[in-house]
């Protein structure tokens, strides 16, 4: 019988313990221990957390997903050019932008299941090509609250109040609006994974395909909605990005997909597919996120982070490859 310590949310969570105590020493003469930080921290991290919600539906499927951040990045460009200069009503720039999204990842599922194409490089060419839209649909500038007119001057116009909305703090300034979105999504992935029968479904695919398509499990749907499902929360965090930086950027998202994978893997959800958990991803975007923060208030440079971050993801690696 394996030993409790090697229970994925037991590892997680004493990992998180680890990092958290490691704050604890150094806490940046008192930083680590006020609300202030840990706030930040979760309004900081919340995109990344809505991009390894559709992420970690695609590992457990067996799956990879590249495309996440460009697609990140065409979401959020499409959203500021529909609601800041077309200045159509909220509902439809956000509902439209949420189709681009979903439209994404269906087709990355589509080549994938119909073509039998590997999932890297399916969704590798979908990151090329969502970054390629991006810049085609901004021109390659930022889609900001500078209008170009045709005399080539520039007027202003106001951010819709959808971006103050989406980019808030509530409860006294304590809690970011994008946090709750991270959270809401979480919650839909976790009821879609443990209450439905496509969340069975998937957890067959990814543990064995053959064995799930001779049991008559529709395995391309399957991975279909696993990708569009991915393209939705890619959607969701691009329009929360655009809201926060209050204009679309087409190279917003870039190297986004490291982040969402690695908070996916460190949570303990295996790339081999068929087993894992939103709640697991959870934990692992709180350890990344704390593991920044510690390091960001501390004066630690960039560089060395992302060495820690890249040594963190082979060591889960190793680990989940030793259970």
């Amino acid at each position: 019988m394996a030993s409790a310590s090697n229970h994925p949310v037991i590892r997680a969570l004493l990992s998180l313990a680890l990092v958290l105590a490691v704050g604890a020493l150094f806490h940046a003469d008192g930083a680590f221990f006020q609300w202030d930080t840990h706030r930040d921290m979760l309004r900081g991290v919340s995109v990344f957390g809505i991009l390894a919600c559709g992420m970690t539906l695609v590992i457990i499927a067996g799956g990879i997903d590249l495309s996440v951040g460009s697609i990140l990045g065409a979401c959020a460009v499409v959203f500021s050019l529909l609601s800041i200069h077309q200045g159509l009503p909220a509902a439809i720039a956000i509902a439209l932008t949420l189709l681009l999204g979903t439209a994404c990842g269906v087709v990355s599922g589509s080549v994938i299941a119909r073509f039998r194409v590997q999932p890297f490089i399916a969704t590798l060419a979908m990151m090329v090509f969502a970054r390629g839209l991006a810049k085609f649909i901004s021109g390659g500038q930022k889609i900001s609250t500078a209008v170009q007119i045709p005399d080539g001057s520039y007027s202003y116009v106001e951010i819709p109040p959808v971006f103050d909305m989406i980019g808030a703090r509530i409860a006294g300034d304590n809690i970011a609006v994008v946090t709750l979105v991270m959270l809401l999504s979480m919650a839909v992935c976790g009821i879609l994974l443990a209450r439905t029968t496509w969340g069975r479904q998937i957890f067959a695919v990814g543990g064995n395909e053959e064995a799930a398509r001779y049991a008559g499990i529709p395995v391309g749907a399957t991975k279909v909605l696993a990708y569009g499902l991915s393209g939705l929360f890619c959607a969701v965090a691009g329009i929360c990005q655009a809201a926060q930086e209050l204009q679309g950027d087409p190279e917003a998202g870039s190297t986004y997909e490291l982040s969402a994978i690695a908070m996916v893997v460190i949570g303990g959800t295996g790339l081999q597919g068929g087993r894992g958990s939103i709640w697991l991803t959870l934990l692992g975007v709180l350890i990344i996120g704390y593991l920044e923060k510690i390091l960001s208030i501390n004066a630690v440079g960039e560089e060395m982070r992302l060495m820690l971050t890249g040594v963190i993801i082979l060591g889960a690696v190793l680990l989940q490859r030793n259970r």
